[in-house]
């Protein structure tokens, strides 16, 4: 469940578990032992999550006891020992700090008894699961605390990964057949700053596109702070590097983002997008928006708008403020009705449709490269250009190529966030 840091830790218990012995069977209901990887980052994702593990609960094979079920990820992080209480089907439980020992976890569960553990423990890099497309977690946790997020209370504090780990994990995926590597974390801009001798996302983005030229890479989730003039020359002079800035500002009011403990305002955010603009002309740029934030105001709400319209961005997500416990937000005065909020979401996803739009339609008749991803259930083949980032940005449809391959198209029709392209001959 949940984001792609998810997908990358379920990707990482399956190869351990399949390191070990185990199969992964396409059926659930003939499993031994089914994992519910959940998340718990919003309450909408911890009731998808809950859904998901009485699913399972209600298999016949867990429901006799004939197999189990296992939780593991952000809501045992979270919820702890009431979980137990909570959800009785399960087996156990399994937080995000314990998923390295899920070979172990396991074996308990099912009561089966090894001599060695030692050759379990391995790297994620020997996962041969690679699509075309694949993430790659460069580090773990949160210093932030913005006052709105449960991240820091679920993932701990802020751990970069070491960067041989991640070169080694990339060129496994590389050598399984990844075209494109895209580094995820809750905050990709600090990576290094923890080490003994400190280094930068610039450095191992760098090192990364020098090693690995035929690949293109792609980072997520860089907060404005990140977004560092080397970091920016390191994206303009390295061709297989995606033009392509992540970069969450949540809002453009000052006294809501101190409340939110964010730093910056609407005047810095707009300069540290012509400073990328300035340099890399064609650059694209994402970020997210929080709608309804306790004691936002009318005022306050109307900045947000004005910004959205001077801020030149190609694509914005939009969701509403989450009242979570355990936050420092959840004890805010000021706590937007639900109505007002979802108002405020929709007309905020409404205005960003009509910037963003004519942004993508100014690429008709642009050339790019597009990495063809599929083919569509009507044989239809679709990829996707630098300028779109994996489940987020839309597709491009191509025409008279293959699947893996890298084409040159030129763009010659759009439907909102999609493009069509023809192979350049």
């Amino acid at each position: 469940m949940g984001c792609a840091k998810n997908e990358v830790d379920s990707e990482h218990m399956t190869a351990r578990l399949v390191e070990a012995g185990y199969e992964v069977v396409d059926d659930p209901e003939t499993a031994d032992v089914v994992i519910v990887n959940t998340c718990t980052f919003i309450q909408a994702a911890t009731e998808e999550s809950i859904d998901a593990i009485l699913e399972v609960a209600g298999y016949d094979s867990i429901s006799s006891g004939s197999a189990h079920l296992v939780v593991a990820g952000c809501m045992p992080a979270r919820y702890g020992d009431d979980l137990a209480d909570e959800l009785t089907e399960a087996s156990c439980f399994v937080p995000c700090s314990k998923e390295d020992s899920i070979v172990t976890i396991v074996d308990d569960v099912l009561g089966i008894e090894r001599d060695d553990y030692s050759s379990l423990d391995i790297p994620g890099y020997k996962l041969k699961r690679s699509g075309l497309s694949a993430y790659v977690k460069i580090s773990d946790g949160c210093d932030r605390f913005c006052a709105y997020c449960t991240i820091p209370y679920i993932r701990g504090r802020y751990h970069s990964f070491p960067e041989d780990e991640i070169t080694a994990e990339v060129r496994g995926l590389v050598e399984a057949g990844a075209r494109e590597i895209v580094l995820i974390a809750q905050d990709t801009g600090r990576w290094g700053q923890d080490f003994a001798e400190p280094s930068t996302l610039a450095n191992l983005m760098g090192n990364l596109a020098e090693q690995f030229p035929e690949t293109w890479f792609r980072v997520m989730y860089i907060q404005p702070e990140g977004v560092t003039d080397g970091l920016i020359e390191v994206v303009a002079t390295h061709d297989n590097i995606c033009s392509y800035f992540d970069i969450p500002l949540q809002h453009s009011n000052r006294e809501i983002l101190r409340s939110m403990n964010r730093k910056g305002d609407g005047d810095e955010f707009l300069a540290l997008i012509e400073k990328i603009r300035q340099r890399i002309p064609e650059a694209t740029l994402r970020t997210t928006l929080i709608a309804g934030y306790p004691g936002e105001s009318d005022e306050q709400f109307e900045e947000l708008c004005e910004f959205i319209e001077d801020a030149d961005l190609d694509y914005i997500g939009v969701f509403a403020y989450s009242r979570e416990e355990g936050t420092r937000a959840y004890k805010l005065d000021g706590q937007i009705d639900e109505d007002e909020k979802l108002a405020r979401t929709q007309r905020l996803r409404d205005l960003a449709d009509d910037v963003c739009a004519p942004r993508i339609a100014g690429r008709l008749g642009q050339e790019m490269d597009v990495l063809v991803c599929g083919v569509e259930e009507d044989g239809q083949l679709f990829g996707r250009a630098m300028c779109q980032a994996p489940d987020v940005d839309g597709v491009t449809y191509v025409h008279d190529c293959q699947v893996g391959e890298i084409v040159r198209v030129v763009i010659d029709d759009v439907l909102l966030y999609e493009m069509e392209g023809s192979i350049v001959r």
